[in-house]
């Protein structure tokens, strides 16, 4: 497959590239590295507020990470970027095909649903398991920054902005100064190819970007058992295919075109991703032939009014997404023997008999996803010192799906049971046997905020928003904050907010599986959070940010494990209060050395069993140097530590081990006119990192081993 993929994206990039204009007018880009301390603390940040405020005025525990710093620190996927923000940190799925997991502050389960993405300000969500699209690897080299909220978000984004929002800004016309050609290389057979152009035309800025993405994958990254190795030491046999690699390889093709104008702005986005590996499997019995293959394609367009007088600005957006996955699963390896239930589904508590599986307990379930969104927004600035924000807005969710398998209900539900079951699939898409019933969707809602200045050094931002689902019903979410701007050296927030998470559909109507089932009675999910931060600028060229925080979230939902069999069911199973603190600080003597150090440490607590969130951070210590060492020539260098995760009640494994990941990224300006050259180490020590597993799998996951990159960037000037 690689060949032919590869060769299908050349002509996107000679088409590209031949529609560059030479002699375009376009802006440079923000180079943030030739800030102030004072002036960062200035860029704009539209995140808090639906509204471009400044950032050390948000009303939100904010950050802001421009494509400067990406390329500096020599990213290659937004979790990268994302690794570096204080009290988040980016752990590994085990329900999910070792999918990426953000944890902020100690909240996250599985499918992560409770940090809302955004491109653009528009979700990027699965209605099938409401976090992001599965095995989403997301390509840098079109983000002009990425602004995150630590906290709810939900009186300004609606009921999934649970524990914090990413919003990705894509670059325009207006931020990509020449056409630009780039490549990258290393370890584990990895390869990439960019290119991004703009031109303008006739009042319009237009820009494209293409990136392409493939690597084999780390194959150190070994097992040595999994949950088909507790079977056989049951059961006698030997299938098991461990010890051996999690399947971590991938393909991707990502691409984006803007066009904008004083009015209007459209964007779009194509991503897919073919023949990527599924982790440690489908039922986390290793899988190195399982595959997902998945296909993203997304628009929107905004639409300013003309100003009818100074005081409204009026704008529309409409959005549409349309996401199909598909996955090929081998749950359990060839020569599996596996007790089966009268469903026909695997049953380790009143099986009716058992069959040898000579091709492995095979799966193939598929889904399509649609999200369309209509918005409305009106702000007023008629007054002198407030600013007031209406959001009207409708959307849809629809998901249909269609799947074939070698087992369950329609399948392996007849008497008398086969003593051998090849690997033929049986196909159940529209009959009652699917792994989940077609469903769908309508979400109204409206909000409204209030930005009041309401005295020389104090603003207060109010808001609420209600959103009725209508399938689980409504929610009202308000939020206050208060920004006290002491002087231009010292300021104080004090947030108080609330947020609502609606099921997904996996987790209300997920059947007929092995692995995950839904369950039609959980509620949505609620937290309240509470926070105080101080900025303070000791000098020119030292700052530092301290912020403690509180929340009490309740009816989490998770897929538990089910007493005695192989599959999990989604229940409310967590009331959980955290709290904790995050304290950052910068240093920057002068534009060509900056180093930023943040310590977060959180404590979350099961108020049901009074016990310690598993797997979540308890502690972690990020360091971010960057140096300008001559001219033309800079070194960027990243530490992190990441401590004190505590194992689920009941798991009887040895404590899981902290680590430390060193990076180093080597950058050379114009070793030739107009190319660049980077070098990057990626887990320099070579250190033993590892994320939590699930008990089927007792070793833990570990990370990439010690990897080494070389990248070359031209730009046609």
């Amino acid at each position: 497959m690689k060949v032919p993929f590869t060769r299908a994206l050349l002509p996107l990039f000679i088409c590209a590239a031949s529609c560059a204009h030479a002699e375009s007018k376009l802006a440079t880009p923000l180079d943030v590295y030739n800030l102030s301390l004072a002036e960062l603390g200035q860029v704009p940040i539209s995140i808090a507020t639906g509204n471009s405020t400044s950032l050390d005025k948000a009303p939100a525990t904010a950050s802001v990470i421009y494509a400067s710093e990406i390329e500096a620190m020599g990213a290659h996927t937004l979790d990268d970027v994302l690794e570096t923000v204080p009290g988040m940190h980016v752990s590994l799925s085990s329900l999910s095909r070792l999918d990426s997991v953000e944890s902020v502050r100690g909240i996250h389960t599985g499918f992560n649903p409770q940090v809302l993405m955004m491109m653009n300000g528009v979700p990027v969500q699965s209605s099938v398991n409401g976090g992001r699209p599965v095995l989403l690897r997301l390509s840098v080299h079109n983000i002009a920054r990425v602004e995150i909220i630590r906290g709810p978000g939900s009186a300004v984004y609606g009921a999934d902005a649970f524990a914090g929002v990413v919003n990705v800004i894509t670059k325009d016309a207006g931020s990509i100064d020449n056409t630009t050609l780039g490549a990258r290389t290393g370890s584990f057979n990895s390869r990439e190819l960019w290119l991004e152009t703009a031109t303008q035309w006739n009042g319009f800025g237009i820009s494209f970007d293409a990136s392409y993405q493939e690597a084999d994958g780390d194959s150190s990254r070994k097992v040595s058992t999994d949950l088909q190795s507790a079977l056989d030491a049951a059961l006698g046999t030997h299938a098991s295919l461990a010890p051996n690699s999690l399947a971590t390889r991938y393909q991707v093709l990502d691409s984006h075109l803007a066009i904008s104008s004083d009015q209007l702005q459209v964007n779009l986005w194509s991503w897919t991703s073919i023949n990527a590996g599924i982790g440690a499997g489908g039922a986390q019995a290793l899988d190195p032939e399982g595959r997902d293959d998945d296909r993203l394609l997304m628009g929107d367009a905004t639409y300013h009014f003309q100003k009818s007088d100074s005081h409204w600005d009026n704008s529309i957006r409409l959005s549409h997404m349309r996401y199909d996955l598909s996955a090929q699963f081998t749950l359990l390896p060839a020569g599996a023997v596996i007790p089966i239930g009268a469903d026909g589904n695997v049953d380790f508590v009143a099986p009716v008999g058992a069959s040898f599986f000579k091709d492995g307990l095979k799966g193939s379930p598929s889904g399509l996803t649609q999200d369309t969104k209509f918005d409305f927004i009106s702000i007023y600035n008629g007054f002198d010192d407030q600013r007031i924000r209406l959001n009207l807005g409708v959307r849809e969710q629809s998901l249909q799906t269609s799947e074939s398998k070698n087992f369950g209900p329609g399948v392996l539900d007849k008497s008398p049971l086969p003593a051998v079951v090849d690997g033929t699939l049986t196909n159940v898409t529209d009959t009652p046997n699917v792994f989940l019933v077609d469903s769908s969707r309508t979400v109204h809602y409206v909000s409204l905020q209030d930005e009041w200045h309401m005295a020389r050094d104090w603003d207060l931002t109010a808001g609420m928003r209600y959103d009725n689902y209508s399938d689980v019903g409504s929610t009202t979410n308000p939020r206050i904050a208060l920004v006290w701007a002491a002087n231009e050296n010292l300021t104080s927030k004090l947030l108080f907010g609330s947020a609502f998470r609606a099921p997904s559909f996996s987790e209300l109507y997920n059947k007929n599986n092995p692995v995950s089932l839904g369950n039609s009675r959980i509620r949505p999910e609620k937290i309240d959070s509470e926070e105080w931060s101080l900025n303070y600028r000791a000098t020119n060229t030292l700052q530092s940010t301290l912020t403690l925080f509180s929340y009490q979230a309740k009816d989490m939902i998770d897929f538990v494990p089910d007493v005695g069999t192989t599959t999990k069911t989604a229940r409310n199973f967590n009331a959980q209060n955290g709290k904790g603190f995050e304290w950052e600080v910068n240093w920057k003597p002068s534009n060509e050395f900056q180093l930023v150090v943040s310590y977060s440490q959180q404590k979350a607590i099961d108020t049901k069993m009074d016990e310690p969130i598993p797997d979540a951070p308890g502690k972690q210590l990020k360091a971010n140097l960057n140096w300008l060492i001559v001219p033309n020539w800079s070194l960027n260098s990243q530490l992190f530590w990441v401590g004190d995760r505590e194992r689920a009640v009941g798991d009887a494994r040895a404590a899981i081990k902290d680590y430390t990941l060193l990076n180093l990224t080597l950058n050379r300006k114009n070793v030739l006119p107009n190319m660049d050259v980077q070098l990057a180490l990626r887990n320099a020590a070579n250190a033993d990192a590892r994320e939590p597993s699930s008990g089927t799998i007792p070793d833990d996951y570990p990370l990439e081993s010690c990897s080494v990159w070389l990248g070359f960037t031209y730009a046609f000037k």
